[in-house]
């Protein structure tokens, strides 16, 4: 029941009012994990960005199982395996941001798209976090049974060979 594994891993990519933006990143996205994104809608209206409630501002891809694993081992390899402690929370999830998409392997250079990034947030869960989902019964995880800040680390070194720096 301790053993940990990814629930999901998310690719965020935000354009904010620039449409030309968001379909490049939508492109991008479809690209790096051959599944179609959907785009973010926002609830919020910030006059001076220019931003109203039903306005297209970002897109996301959500992977899982086997997929989750794959993509992540990849994007992995283009921050060179190595992370940073501030890129983890305190409930075991982790960060991080692909700067140029050429770094991953196996990509290309699209003149398209151009050079952009987007953001790579891991979950990860233990057996029973269901628990907190479900319709009915929902409970509480226990805090023994929570993944802390250290057993993400400690996945990350043992699973995916990652170096943990400041």
């Amino acid at each position: 029941m301790k053993e940990i594994k990814i629930e999901k891993v998310t690719l965020n990519f935000g354009a904010g009012k620039d449409s030309n933006q968001l379909k490049k990143g939508i492109k991008l996205l479809k690209n790096v994990t051959s599944v179609k994104p959907i785009e973010t809608i926002t609830n919020k209206r910030i006059p001076t960005w220019g931003i109203r409630p039903g306005l297209p501002i970002g897109c996301k891809v959500t992977l899982r199982k086997e997929k989750a694993v794959e993509i992540l081992e990849k994007l992995l390899l283009a921050k060179e395996k190595k992370m940073n402690e501030k890129q983890f929370d305190e409930n075991g999830n982790m960060a991080f941001g692909i700067a140029e998409y050429i770094d991953i392997p196996g990509i290309k250079y699209d003149p398209e798209i151009g050079i952009i990034g987007f953001e790579v947030c891991v979950t990860l869960e233990r057996a029973g976090f269901r628990i907190k989902r479900r319709k009915i019964g929902k409970k509480k995880i226990n805090k023994n049974h929570k993944i802390t800040k250290e057993d993400a680390i400690d996945f990350m070194k043992n699973k995916f060979g990652v170096k943990i720096g400041g």
